[in-house]
């Protein structure tokens, strides 16, 4: 009909109607618009263009019409929806009042809504509007699901209506009874346990530190307690299994006896260039421990050919370096760094045969961590760290290390380098965190000062530590035992040193 197509364009062209309901044009106000004008038209039809208002933005929003809010944005709590719900059929609401909200929702801002607190309001809304009963005692049935006791309902005087409201904002500012007591259970729980386990704990910790102090020994993991990255609580069991691995993790220090084609003084010249394949991609400290201790154990359970010993070498490497790097250097730089001897195909396929021989157990307690863990009875002294690591490597290149624990060269080389750089006694305190005293430390301690006291072999491995970023270690340390060595070497009780007669002979010839 012509005046419903005019009253749709505007309602279209109103750029101040988009917020308001919907104007479609039904049958009803179709009929109206047809009314003539002296029947009260005019009027009709501006009843007709008016929209119909919801329920929700009448109740809640009082301000202007050209500031009304959009139905979606106002308060579409179940409280408003139950007392919605109550002033359809036609019950009296509170104080005049639709959709009354409660201060706890009010001041709480955005909250999480479960279950049990949406059926909560509804409850209540619907019990303060109820009058009292006799079926109000009355148990629910069973599969409703709601609650399971008796539901007493809340009598109200002659106040009506007033001490209604007070209660409810009573109880709306204030949990139910049986939330609040759950809540302060819940509590209860956590306080205790806070202060229970703790307690359990620091007893453990304090008896530990009573006996280590009547030795006379310092806590050096009391103030890393707070710290959960230091694990201070579990430190010494850590140490303690990793002791245990350097068992099942040994070499066999006699391999060398079931080698037809391999001398030691071969191994010396190989872990030697790995170690100078080691400085040039920048490896961890870590990486290159691995790499030996991988070739030693391979060679303690298989025979390899002369052909193959650099093969297994740049295998080892491979393999720690994806062991122990973030980010391990590609299959295609070991290859080229073994001047292309092997390929690519070769070098894997040495990977998988390597790991099957070692039962794919690469859990070798590192010597850096020993090295680490007496460095701070030490104050983490960087020089002398420095000294330490030097030394420590030493027992790469001299195969008569290979019979001793990691921990107990650690705590060699952190002994020789406090007597080097004259850094005090080995007090209680670095016993205790290194696990040797220094009666135990002499047998690894003569074999590093008889090492030094040799002319250069390993010539990677010195420069590598005669540069500053090292602290010219190499240089420092052969400088004293040249000087030092008669004093704490005994040559009658010290080992056979048969291979490095036969490397100089070897380099003479050459």
């Amino acid at each position: 009909m012509p005046p419903a197509r005019t009253i749709r364009q505007r309602a279209i062209n109103n750029e101040n109607d988009e917020n308001i309901g919907s104007t479609r044009v039904t049958r009803a106000k179709a009929a109206a618009l047809t009314i003539p004008h002296d029947a009260g038209g005019e009027n009709m039809v501006k009843k007709a263009l008016g929209t119909k208002k919801s329920a929700t933005n009448a109740s809640i929003s009082n301000a202007a019409p050209g500031q009304r809010k959009r139905a979606a944005l106002g308060d579409v709590s179940n409280v408003t929806k139950t007392e919605l719900v109550d002033s359809k059929e036609g019950k009296k609401v509170l104080n005049g009042k639709a959709g009354l909200v409660s201060k706890a929702a009010q001041n709480a801002g955005v909250q999480k809504l479960s279950r049990a607190n949406s059926s909560r309001s509804i409850l209540g809304a619907k019990d303060q509007n109820k009058k009292t009963t006799s079926s109000d005692l009355k148990r629910p049935a069973s599969g409703s699901g709601v609650m399971g006791g008796a539901i007493k309902k809340r009598h109200t005087g002659s106040t009506g209506s007033q001490q209604s409201i007070k209660e409810e904002n009573a109880d709306s500012e204030n949990e139910p009874p049986h939330k609040a007591a759950a809540s302060t259970g819940v509590e209860r729980v956590k306080t205790d346990t806070k202060q229970e386990v703790p307690t359990v704990a620091s007893r453990q910790v304090e008896v530990e530190v009573k006996q280590a102090f009547a030795e006379g020994v310092q806590d050096l993991d009391a103030e890393d307690y707070n710290d959960p990255l230091m694990v201070a609580e579990y430190v010494g069991e850590i140490f303690d299994y990793l002791k245990v691995l350097e068992e099942s993790t040994m070499p066999n220090p006699d391999y060398m006896d079931h080698q037809e084609n391999l001398e030691w003084q071969l191994r010396g010249v190989l872990i030697d260039w790995l170690i100078e394949v080691h400085t040039r991609f920048h490896l961890l400290p870590e990486t290159i421990f691995l790499a030996v201790n991988i070739i030693d154990r391979f060679l303690s359970a298989r025979v390899v050919e002369l052909e193959k010993l650099q093969l297994v070498g740049i295998t080892a490497m491979f393999i720690a370096s994806k062991y122990e790097e973030v980010i391990s250097p590609h299959v295609v730089n070991f290859r080229h760094v073994a001047d292309d001897g092997f390929s690519e195909e070769e070098i894997l396929k040495a990977e998988r045969f390597v790991l099957a021989a070692l039962n794919y157990d690469l859990s070798y307690p590192n010597p850096m961590n020993f090295l680490r863990r007496i460095s701070k009875a030490d104050s983490y002294d960087i020089q002398t760290r420095t000294l330490g690591k030097y030394l420590l490597e030493i027992s790469l290149l001299d195969h008569r290390f290979m019979g001793y624990h990691p921990s107990h060269i650690a705590a060699a080389a952190m002994y020789l380098a406090r007597l080097i750089l004259e850094r005090g006694e080995w007090d209680a305190t670095l016993t205790h965190y290194s696990g040797y005293s220094e009666e135990e430390i002499q047998p690894v301690f003569k074999l590093m000062v008889d090492y030094l006291a040799q002319p250069v072999v390993h010539e990677a491995f010195f420069k590598k530590y005669a540069s500053k970023k090292f602290l010219k270690a190499s240089i420092l340390t052969r400088q004293w035992a040249k000087k030092y060595h008669p004093l704490y070497l005994d040559n009658n009780q010290m080992p056979t040193n048969r291979h490095y007669a036969s490397l100089n002979t070897h380099n003479n010839k050459g």
